[in-house]
């Protein structure tokens, strides 16, 4: 089983920006989200994936991902997912020897920056940069497939803190 083990944490300013390696920009959709799984679709550039990922709130739950026709995703996110669509910049940042994942939300998420890191185990020592600040991991709203269903444009003050 395919498991994926990560940190999100909100950022409090733009130092991240002079440390960009890549972008990429993402759309993607959810063709089913219910209490055990998530179906995504998602298209990153030119590359199209579908996805299934588990529903456990926490650091680690179970994903997979398999490659699909670019035009088959095309279609599936115009005709057959979810409204509103997750649309981003995914930015690549090097830190403490781990590539950091920074989203830029655009759309109905405009706004809302968060980055990620992946790690191998749930007890593996990183370096957080000076840019991350609350964690939030563990708080489902700041999870794509929440902002679907309740965009950050919609969010009070109070909810675009953490806690």
């Amino acid at each position: 089983m395919a498991t994926e083990i990560e940190h999100k944490f909100l950022i409090v300013n733009d130092e991240w920006r002079e440390q960009i390696i890549r972008s990429v920009e993402y759309r993607q959709g959810y063709l089913s989200n219910n209490k055990s799984a998530s179906v995504r679709i998602r298209i990153a550039g030119d590359i199209a994936n579908i996805n299934v990922k588990g529903m456990t709130v926490g650091l680690q739950r179970p994903e997979y991902e398999y490659p699909i026709p670019l035009a088959d995703a095309n279609e599936m996110l115009d005709q057959l997912c979810l409204r509103p669509m997750i649309e981003k910049i995914r930015h690549f940042v090097e830190y403490g020897g781990k590539i950091w994942e920074i989203d830029e939300f655009s759309g109905d998420n405009a706004g809302l920056i968060v980055a990620e890191i992946e790690l191998e185990s749930v007890d593996e020592a990183f370096d957080i940069p000076g840019w991350a600040g609350d964690d939030v991991s563990g708080i489902e709203r700041y999870y794509n497939v929440a902002l679907v269903q309740y965009p950050y444009a919609q969010w009070s003050t109070e909810e675009r803190c953490p806690g």
